[in-house]
This record gives C-alpha cells, sequence and structure tokens, in this order.
C-alpha cells in the first residue's frame, strides 16, 4: 500500500495513459455498451445486480440500473433506495482543448445530482474514472447544500480539508471508496455533536452534514485527493483524519495533510502551505 502514494520514493504501479477529458453522460451507440459495475464497496449494504446475474435469476433485464437518466435509476423491483442526503457532482478543467486557462469558479460545471442508490450507480456508470482524465482536470462531489464547490461558500468557508497525495495510477478505487463512504454515512459520527459540542442545525431544523464534499485533482506528476469537512476543530478534524483511514485502509506511513479555506483563500491556494499531520496511528 505503500506505493500508492507520491509521498513515497517507489510504487508498485505503473503510471497510466491519460485519456478523454469529458465524462461521458451517455452511452456511446457505435461499440456495445460495457456492463455496469456492480456495487463492490463494503460501504453500501445494498447490492444490486447486473443484467447477468438479473437473468440467471430470471428477472426483466428492463429493471437494469444502468440507465442514462441519473435521476430516474431504480432497482429491478421498482423499489428506491434513498440516501440521507443529495449529492452533486461536480466537473472542471482549468484548460479546454483550445482555450486559455480560465479562473476556478470560471471551469465549474455540474454534472449531475443524485439522492438515491439507484441514481447514483446510474450516474457512476457513465462518468470517466480519473485515470481517463487528462491534466489539469478535477472532479468535486459536494452537497447540495454548498451553493459552488470554493473555499468562499457558506458551508465550507469555516472548515478546511484533509489532503492525501497518489502517485499517479491508482487513485480510481481509492476515489471510489471515499465517495461511497461519504454518501453512505461512514462519516457520520465525525459531526460536531457526536464529538463534545452542539450540533448545528439549518433554518429548517435539519442538521447539517460534516462533511462538506470531496474532490480530485488529477495533476502531471500525482493524483490529489482532498475530504472537506464545515468546521474547523481539532477534535472533528482528528476524528475525520481516523475514519479516512479506516474506510480507504490506509497503511500507517501514510502521509496526510490538513489546511483550512481560510488559509487557502489567503495565499489562493488549495494544497500549497498545508500542515502535515504526524500523528502515529
Amino acid at each position: 500500500m505503500a506505493g500508492y502514494f507520491s509521498n513515497h520514493s517507489q510504487s508498485r504501479f505503473s503510471t497510466s495513459t491519460a485519456g478523454n477529458t469529458v465524462p461521458h453522460t451517455q452511452e456511446q451507440t457505435d461499440n456495445p455498451s460495457p456492463l455496469p459495475r456492480r456495487v463492490s464497496s463494503r460501504h453500501f449494504s445494498t447490492s444490486l445486480p447486473t443484467p447477468t446475474e438479473e437473468k440467471s435469476q430470471g428477472k426483466d433485464r428492463s429493471g437494469s440500473i444502468a440507465s442514462t437518466n441519473a435521476g430516474a435509476g431504480q432497482s429491478p423491483g421498482g423499489a428506491v433506495h434513498p440516501l440521507r442526503n443529495t449529492w452533486v457532482f461536480w466537473f472542471r478543467q482549468q484548460r479546454a482543448p483550445g482555450n486559455k486557462i480560465t479562473n476556478y469558479e470560471e471551469g465549474i460545471k455540474k454534472v449531475s445530482s443524485f439522492s438515491s442508490v439507484e441514481s447514483f450507480w446510474s450516474l457512476w456508470t457513465h462518468v470517466n474514472t480519473p485515470s481517463a482524465l487528462t491534466p489539469t482536470t478535477d472532479y468535486l462531489l459536494f452537497h447540495s447544500g454548498v451553493r459552488r464547490p470554493v473555499w468562499e461558500d457558506p458551508l465550507n468557508i469555516g472548515g478546511g480539508k484533509w489532503i492525501i497525495r497518489l502517485k499517479k495510477g491508482v487513485a480510481d478505487r481509492i476515489w471510489e471508496d471515499l465517495i461511497l463512504a461519504i454518501i453512505g454515512d461512514q462519516f457520520d459520527e465525525c459531526a460536531v455533536g457526536q464529538v463534545g459540542n452542539d450540533v448545528e442545525m439549518d433554518d429548517n431544523g435539519v442538521q447539517w452534514p460534516e462533511i462538506c464534499g470531496c474532490t480530485i485533482s488529477v495533476r502531471q506528476s500525482e493524483d490529489i485527493i482532498s475530504l472537506w469537512n464545515r468546521v474547523d476543530d481539532i477534535k472533528v478534524r482528528e476524528k475525520i483524519r481516523d475514519t479516512i483511514r479506516t474506510v480507504l485502509n490506509l497503511p500507517a506511513s501514510t502521509i496526510m495533510e490538513y489546511k483550512s479555506n481560510n488559509d487557502s483563500m489567503q495565499d489562493k491556494s488549495s494544497f500549497r502551505n498545508s500542515a502535515v499531520d504526524r500523528t502515529p496511528m
């Protein structure tokens, strides 16, 4: 596992070749469509069958979750398994083909939102993996309460982000497991009310989740994953760090960094001048 991380000197994995830069939102018509990926993470208790399994079980293949409409995906029985929160998937490319470099917020494009297990997988099966993207490209997944995935957003401004730097070619599985952990409520115990402070509610009496979202930044020599949280509280920060290590099964030698969004606004950078966490596991 040490070879996964860009702050280690050696890697067991070869560098992947960059491919297309725009996530697929529709199936290709020239080639046979690949089978949708089965739920492969331990973070969901709901298991959705693939079309091959449906056929072997005598089920109607029309119930497949591989729908091109991310908002209308349903399980074979017609039931929908709602998530606790609604999440929005964003895409950002610093330099679009043939265009000049744009500023951060101008380059962010909303792809789709989802609020159920089925609608998530309907979207996820049509999105390119990070290893298929060219530098400099970002994927962003944020809670629907975040208006724009930027430091200055009201839900983001008081918090910060944990940062993990990965060697090229190994980010796909880690990125997927992180997203599944977030939307599968694996960070629920990290909320401020769970670590000794008062629970914070929105205007409608609904508790805000502590996790605002996550990003992956595909760069030339490394891929950078970051997990954004809402409150810059030391106890909350440590609980999130420990949960990240658990859900991603990180080795003890993994170097993690933290940077507040206030510091990012001061130096206009997400990843420079971050604080390295040296807490032993």
